[in-house]
């Protein structure tokens, strides 16, 4: 029978609103990492090293064929035993930040491939440097292609926070199953982390769409 308790919402309602502050922050730096990280991994796959081109390649086939939460679990449980100990927080935001900058040097690479070859050509002919190509000519073209990917993995980010709970970190669903656990109800906190992440995700699905077509009309594109 639905059991709807209004005066226990609003009792619970802080904690979640701290707790959404908490994802937020998680999510937001394991995105700089990821966006950072990305390209990095992303320029590696084009380096004239064909081994370490290689290597790049197989590192991130391999972060992408593997669960987050194992990389979570690893980066927390097994880090120690090489003597990298790490706060819950910090595991979580760097298993996040590294699984996601696999997927984000794809979008990346599929951004400056796109770079027609006459601009590689141009960058040569006035004797520019790969460095000084990169940035000056094809990264800035590269980013707005990429603009829609690099969007739906922020987002992909956001939904995947709660994977930081099983290392104790305090994100929404920790703080929900916390609730749930001290009074016996798990319909409201777990209800209401449900509003709060579509209440999240879906405006700033919409924000993304709007900037990227923002940006492409400012390029003229």
């Amino acid at each position: 029978m639905f059991d709807w308790n209004w005066a226990f919402t609003w009792e619970i309602l802080p904690r979640l609103i701290h707790a959404t502050g908490n994802t937020l922050i998680a999510a937001g730096a394991g995105y700089a990492i990821a966006l950072v990280l990305g390209l990095i991994l992303a320029l590696a796959q084009r380096s004239q090293y064909r081994a370490l081109t290689f290597l790049v390649r197989e590192f991130v086939e391999f972060i992408r064929s593997t669960p987050l939460l194992l990389q979570i679990f690893f980066v927390f449980y097994v880090g120690p035993q090489f003597g990298i100990r790490l706060s819950p927080w910090a595991s979580g935001m760097i298993a996040i930040g590294l699984h996601y900058s696999c997927y984000l040097s794809e979008v990346y690479r599929g951004g400056i491939e796109s770079v027609p070859r006459g601009q590689w050509e141009a960058a040569t002919a006035l004797n520019m440097t790969m460095l000084q190509t990169y940035r000056r000519v094809v990264i800035p073209q590269a980013i707005p292609s990429a603009l829609a990917g690099m969007g739906n993995y922020l987002v992909g980010i956001f939904k995947d926070t709660p994977m930081l709970s099983v290392i104790g970190v305090a994100e929404l669903i920790h703080t929900a199953n916390a609730i749930g656990s001290e009074n016996y109800r798990f319909l409201e906190p777990y209800t209401m982390v449900g509003l709060i992440f579509l209440a999240i995700s879906l405006p700033a699905a919409g924000l993304i769409r709007v900037f990227e077509s923002y940006v492409r009309r400012k390029l003229g594109m």
